[in-house]
């Protein structure tokens, strides 16, 4: 589109759509004119998308995602001001570092724009009860792009085993994130340790209300048994993307 509008092409105006199985996009031209845009299919002509900032509006809904799972007991709360760090956290602690990352298809079609992603980690915390940790991954924007963000992902010093699993998913704009911390609570609070590592990506995703699984947000990747110190390629279970960590240590300053 950049090329087209560059020559000086016309664009034209739409707003995006919040379902993405809808099979035309409704855009206007400088005169008014409707047109119907396949949604299937990447127009040469530029097209100006109004929309929300989605970026902005992912990092919100995550902020009550976490909130919501730490009053729910699956996540801790943030620690009070002035609260002593534990021995653990004063010498350091391993983390997973994510290297590189790709997804094969990113569940975006072209008229959202870029996708907004973010990753769900779960295991067992110290405490012995399970634990979720929402991470955002706004460089993630787009499927068949290798990204190389140096992100940690997963935090070992939160968990008792040396094993996490991790939910990709993608936001569609319009999510609910209180539900989904409800209801990702709701089961994964029934489950105890029994003194083994159990994975947990099969209950985060039947935790999901059936609606999220065709429209927001939705299921993107998943990994299970991560280990602390596992390193290189790891591919999806869904076979729809594949990231690279390596063990990375963080010391206190």
């Amino acid at each position: 589109m950049r090329t087209a509008l560059d020559a000086g092409v016309a664009p034209l105006v739409a707003v995006a759509a919040t379902d993405e199985h809808t099979r035309t996009v409704r855009a206007y031209d400088p005169a008014g004119r409707a047109l119907g845009l396949d949604a299937g299919t990447l127009p040469t002509r530029p097209v100006y998308l109004v929309d929300i900032d989605g970026a902005k509006a992912t990092a919100a809904g995550i902020e009550v995602l976490q909130r919501e799972l730490a009053a729910r007991g699956t996540a801790p709360a943030a620690p009070a001001a002035g609260q002593a760090p534990t021995a653990l956290q004063a010498a350091g602690w391993w983390g997973s570092k994510i290297t590189s990352v790709q997804v094969n298809d990113d569940e975006e079609p072209w008229f959202k724009g870029a996708a907004e992603m973010f990753s769900l980690v779960s295991g067992f915390g110290q405490d012995g009860k399970v634990r979720v940790d929402s991470v955002a991954m706004p460089y993630l924007q787009y499927d068949g792009t290798v990204y190389y963000p140096n992100q940690i992902l997963v935090n070992w010093s939160n968990y008792k085993y040396n094993l996490a699993d991790v939910v990709l998913m993608e936001d569609d704009g319009d999510t609910n994130y209180l539900a989904l911390a409800q209801a990702i609570a709701a089961v994964l609070l029934t489950i105890a340790d029994q003194g083994a590592y159990i994975p947990l990506v099969n209950a985060v995703l039947a935790a999901l209300p059936s609606s999220w699984w065709t429209d927001d947000p939705d299921y993107v990747e998943s990994w299970y048994t991560l280990a602390r110190t596992g390193t290189g390629r790891l591919n999806g279970a869904r076979g729809n993307g594949w990231l690279t960590v390596e063990p990375y240590w963080v010391s206190q300053l």
